[in-house]
């Protein structure tokens, strides 16, 4: 997308990225937490204080009871009551597993349901429910931390974020003026400055918090900007969210300055991300976006998925292409916001932001079979979880992996070589 995106749709180009991609292999690496596990993760930890990196922040939602595929936007307002699927061959059982009910991903216990809290509580049940599948656990990042700051004599910071896992529009847009103003609290909190990086790392539809985020922050004066804020303060006043106005003021204030992070640079890794909002590159550090893909094309464009009725159906419990939320989760679906104040407000936004609804353009842009944005760095990687597993909760449809315990160095093994080695 171009410099001053201004919130527009990602433009879910088929194109070859040329030198944008790289692809990799899960290899063999060290068991975690072993000698030459933690020796690793030093060297990797110079190299990122070297680069200038002060903080690297872990943001992630919840797997479980989130509608991860946004089947409730596509069966409550998509048009399939009114049979718009009909005559396509394998689109029933393929809409079948991406339900909540059929899909085989359990709900949170006690019923819990977003927007879930970034408090304790919540992220001590999300590590003792789901583990490491999608989840940045409270003992990984402890591991990560103790390793990468073995040799460094001024520590880089490791923190965990939980998201409200709130999938529509609206939900997303509260978590990016949400985030913007953490980030300024830990920037003023840890006295960072120009020269200073934090590195954002965000699985899944975190991803999608992190492309508003860029829009947010472009340097320009684009037209979307007060408009995007004035809608989530007109929700607030209504709503009588006093917390969420006194945070869209301060982000209003900071981004009124030249330097809203006190010219810290923004790095941002996204994994399994759907490609739908557009980045604006102008106001953030380095970007990459990390897939997890196995291709199964015969037409030599190895960069896309594979979207083919009734094919995938057979293909998607085993996660045998990768993954496939990341492919399927995109425009048209999304969780539907629980009142009327938020549904009005979620309507503005994505009016703004996503001009394609209902089922057969969701159907459209799942047959784009894209995996990357537009703008950003992008990393293919077989991350080798397809063993023939129908149990969802082995791969949870290859969104999973990305945060699992023996993939965290292969992942910091990656990270460092695409955006800190020369």
């Amino acid at each position: 997308m171009p410099i001053e995106n201004n919130f527009q749709h990602d433009e879910l180009s088929r194109k070859n990225p040329g030198e944008r991609l790289t692809v990799a292999d899960l290899a063999d690496v060290a068991p975690p937490d072993s000698p030459l596990w933690a020796e690793a993760m030093g060297k990797f930890g110079v190299s990122l204080s070297g680069a200038g990196v002060a903080t690297i922040v872990f943001l992630h939602g919840a797997l479980h009871g989130t509608d991860v595929f946004g089947m409730q936007r596509l069966d409550e307002a998509g048009g399939l009551k009114r049979g718009y699927s009909r005559g396509v061959s394998g689109v029933d059982a393929l809409l079948a597993a991406m339900r909540e009910e059929t899909n085989g991903i359990p709900l949170l216990p006690g019923g819990l349901k977003p927007p879930l809290f970034d408090d304790d509580a919540t992220k001590t049940l999300l590590d003792q429910q789901i583990g490491d599948a999608g989840n940045f656990t409270n003992a990984d990042v402890e591991s990560i931390r103790k390793a990468i700051n073995k040799n460094l004599s001024q520590p880089i910071s490791c923190i965990r974020l939980l998201w409200s896992s709130e999938h529509h529009h609206l939900g997303r847009a509260i978590a990016a003026v949400s985030l913007l103003a953490e980030l300024y609290k830990l920037c003023q909190l840890q006295n960072l400055s120009k020269g200073d990086r934090v590195l954002i790392q965000a699985h899944g539809q975190a991803g999608l918090v992190l492309a508003l985020v860029s829009n947010l922050l472009c340097p320009s004066l684009i037209t979307g900007r007060p408009r995007f804020l004035g809608i989530l303060a007109d929700y607030a006043g209504q709503t009588n969210q006093t917390k969420l106005t006194d945070t869209i003021k301060l982000v209003e204030s900071l981004l009124a300055t030249a330097a809203p992070l006190n010219g810290v640079a923004l790095d941002m890794v996204t994994f399994g991300t759907p490609v739908r909002y557009g980045w604006d590159p102008s106001g953030i550090g380095k970007l990459l976006h990390v897939v997890n893909h196995r291709n199964l094309r015969t037409d030599g464009k190895g960069w896309l998925a594979k979207m083919e009725l009734p094919q995938i159906t057979m293909e998607m419990p085993i996660a045998w292409g990768g993954d496939y939320v990341q492919e399927l989760a995109v425009a048209g679906s999304d969780a539907a916001p629980p009142t009327e104040p938020a549904k009005a407000a979620n309507k503005r936004i994505w009016e703004m932001v996503e001009p394609y609804d209902g089922f057969e353009r969701w159907l459209e842009c799942a047959r784009r079979a894209v995996r990357f944005p537009s703008e950003g760095r992008c990393l293919l990687i077989d991350y080798k979880d397809s063993f023939g597993s129908t149990n969802p909760r082995d791969h949870y449809y290859g969104h999973a992996v990305y945060t699992r315990r023996h993939v965290l160095l292969f992942n910091t093994t990656q990270i460092v070589r695409a955006l800190y080695e020369s």
